[in-house]
């Protein structure tokens, strides 16, 4: 007898040029979107490692086919040179590829939006069953519970439906959510040899795409902050650099605050990727205060204050702590607990993991 016969799933193969897209797009992130760098990375690493494993295609071809894809295009510098850049489809594949590798791939959804804990009138089903209730609209009843229902109360010989038989299946209420993405590009960030702000870009594309595809009535706002604070577009991402900066926190989180009071979403968020103290403040006469050595008391009480503030605006704050430093962990701490939002210490490896997961469970909440 001969059955269906089961082997090994090995998969597509990825041709040459997937093989180098692969490396390449993680290559310009590292590299802040410098084409000229992330080629020689790879010219350096197909020699150790031989990318393609295709004798016949090497870096030059890919750097041809990359052009005639579409992939970079040419653009002028200030010195009158001609430089090669990503394309706007290259920047939409580096989106998406971190996604793909922080959540795994998602396919768009035509609600788009976040289930809240509170049962009520909503989009997505529940499992719990309930008694009608008057005024529960008819498109929420289960026939076929209420149908068995009836049937075990009247019988099948005198069969009918009573308001007693109906149920009726919770939904949960789906909720628009504005979030902003705060990222550290003080000094420290690159300190030690330990490179904090690739992962940090890789959350906020993830982040954004994540939203484009699948909650499409959101805002994402990102901003990043050294001694000052500003926005960033999307496109600005990849090219993203940490600069010889303080980390003014304060201005950080003014900005976010500014940011979300023009947003008409009834749930607002701010996500804080952060690995150092704050260390930098801006006076009202546009001088600079800074300290570098330990808490600054000066500078810890603004933090706490704007923390205060956002907790009395019912704008919960998410501080992804990334050092591990105990004497920092206490001042995240209290900073936690003047804004009665969450605290969480994690790695490198794992952080856009957690961030993104807690942006899916929606653990904002009235304070």
């Amino acid at each position: 007898m001969r059955g269906v016969r089961f082997s090994p799933y090995t998969g597509r193969e990825k041709t040459p040029f997937e093989k180098y897209m692969d490396v390449f797009k993680e290559l310009l992130l590292y590299t802040s979107g410098d084409v000229n760098e992330a080629i020689d990375w790879l010219r350096e690493l197909d020699k150790q490692y031989d990318i393609s494993g295709d004798p016949d295609y090497k870096t030059d071809q890919f750097l041809e086919d990359l052009m005639k894809k579409g992939m970079l295009r040419e653009e002028i510098r200030p010195d009158g040179r001609i430089q090669q850049v990503p394309s706007a489809r290259m920047e939409q594949l580096i989106r998406q590829n971190a996604l793909e590798q922080i959540f795994g791939k998602l396919k768009k959804t035509p609600s788009g939006n976040h289930r809240t804990k509170k049962a009520g009138t909503g989009d997505e089903l529940a499992e719990n069953l309930r008694p009608y209730a008057f005024g529960d609209p008819i498109t929420s009843i289960d026939m076929h519970q209420s149908l068995l229902n009836a049937q075990r109360n009247s019988g099948i010989d005198h069969f009918q439906i009573r308001e007693d038989d109906l149920v009726v299946r919770e939904t949960f209420h789906n909720s628009q959510v504005s979030t902003v993405l705060m990222i550290d590009i003080s000094h420290s960030m690159i300190l030690y040899g330990e490179d904090r702000i690739t992962p940090a870009k890789k959350v906020a594309l993830a982040l954004s795409e994540l939203i484009r595809i699948r909650y499409p009535k959101d805002t994402l706002d990102i901003i990043v902050f050294g001694d000052d604070a500003w926005p960033i577009s999307v496109g600005e991402i990849p090219y993203l650099q940490v600069g010889p900066y303080h980390t003014n926190t304060v201005a950080g989180l003014q900005l976010a605050v500014d940011i979300l009071r023009k947003r008409r979403a009834p749930n607002k968020q701010i996500f804080m990727i952060t690995d150092g103290k704050p260390s930098c403040l801006k006076e009202s006469d546009g001088s600079y205060y800074k300290n570098s050595f330990g808490l600054d008391d000066y500078i810890v009480g603004r933090c706490l204050n704007m923390a205060a503030q956002c907790r009395r605006l019912q704008i919960p704050i998410t501080t992804f702590m990334i050092a591990r430093d105990p004497y920092l962990q206490q001042f995240i701490k209290k900073f936690t607990q003047a804004n009665k939002g969450k605290a969480l210490y994690v790695g490198l490896r794992n952080l856009g993991e957690i961030i993104l997961d807690d942006f899916e469970k929606n653990r904002t909440r009235k304070l």
